[in-house]
């Protein structure tokens, strides 16, 4: 016994991928000032897009959307890890996280 209330079907996850996605512009937008916010909103659009590519893939019975989610995560791990290395560096700098105090980079 089935319950198809239950069944989700591919608008419900382009649906949650849309709200993730303009969680993330949000964020953005809304927080300007701290640097850890503001890569923590570019990481949720990128899973955003992500869910959308598996929902797409698994749809059409394609696996190349999830592969190429495979490379979308090997990108963003690596931009997470120097963006976060990045920022250490400027905390011991500036002892601030906040991006109006990165003025000073500027030759």
């Amino acid at each position: 016994m089935t319950a198809d209330f239950l069944q989700l079907g591919l608008a419900h996850y382009l649906t949650l991928g849309a709200i993730l996605f303009s969680i993330g512009v949000v964020g953005i937008f809304l927080n300007r000032r701290n640097l850890i916010v503001v890569l923590m909103s570019i990481e949720l659009m990128l899973l955003a897009v992500n869910m959308n590519f598996v929902a797409f893939s698994h749809y059409m019975g394609d696996l190349a959307g999830q592969i190429f989610v495979f490379f979308i995560l090997t990108v963003a791990a690596a931009e997470s890890a120097i963006g976060l290395a990045i920022l250490v560096v400027l905390f011991r700098q500036f002892h601030s996280v906040n991006v109006e105090d990165l003025d000073h980079l500027r030759g």
